[in-house]
């Protein structure tokens, strides 16, 4: 079922990741804006990365202290200052959103998504999808060269923006968690920034 999209005006945070507004701020350099950022809670508060560490790892039951401490640091500045939860968070979910990838299981993918998902088409018009409409859509959300993107997308390949998230691609994912300490979800899938990126890296089409 095709999805029905309306233009886009202008940017949205994602009510998802406004919730998700914590007490983190200052942590790490402020990286170059992209296209459709999902807006995510960041440290407040907090000097440096081990600050914005110690405040994410007291959310957490069991943090895996060594992982984090060693993948901190990314495009843009420091994971836990720019997104509030750590890296060891968003290796496990990359980890299963590959694997869905992979195996082509739309239904776990949508399980990772946090809803409304914002979607942007290739014409660059944006809709919010709920759980009904991106299950109906879910071919054309997770196309195949969305699919190949997300087999194939790691921690090394993120970029942080501090109160926005992770994206990769120029954008064509963006992942955010919905409270300090919490395991990122997908908010944003925008096939027009994927086009871009795969014009700009032609080989890996």
């Amino acid at each position: 079922m095709p999805i029905r999209a309306t233009p886009a005006r202008g940017r949205r945070r994602s009510t998802f990741s406004v919730l998700a507004v914590a007490a983190l701020a200052g942590c790490g350099p402020s990286a170059p804006a992209a296209r459709q950022p999902a807006a995510n809670g960041f440290v407040a508060g907090a000097d440096t990365p081990a600050d914005c560490l110690a405040e994410v790892w007291r959310a957490q039951a069991a943090p895996d202290k060594p992982f984090d401490r060693a993948h901190d640091a990314a495009d843009g500045g420091a994971i836990s200052c720019a997104t509030g939860t750590s890296a060891s968070q968003f290796a496990s979910a990359l980890a299963a959103i590959r694997a869905a990838a992979a195996s082509g299981d739309k239904a776990t993918l949508i399980g990772e998504v946090a809803l409304p998902l914002l979607y942007i088409d290739e014409s660059g018009r944006k809709r919010e999808l709920d759980r009904n409409a991106l299950a109906a859509g879910a071919d054309q959300v997770f196309s195949p060269r969305m699919l190949s993107l997300l087999r194939r997308t790691r921690l090394e390949d993120l970029s942080v923006v501090p109160q926005e998230g992770a994206f990769a691609d120029l954008g064509a994912v963006w992942l955010a968690a919905g409270r300090t300490g919490g395991r990122p979800r997908i908010v944003t899938i925008d096939r027009q920034a994927l086009n871009e990126a795969a014009a700009a890296k032609p080989g890996e089409r």
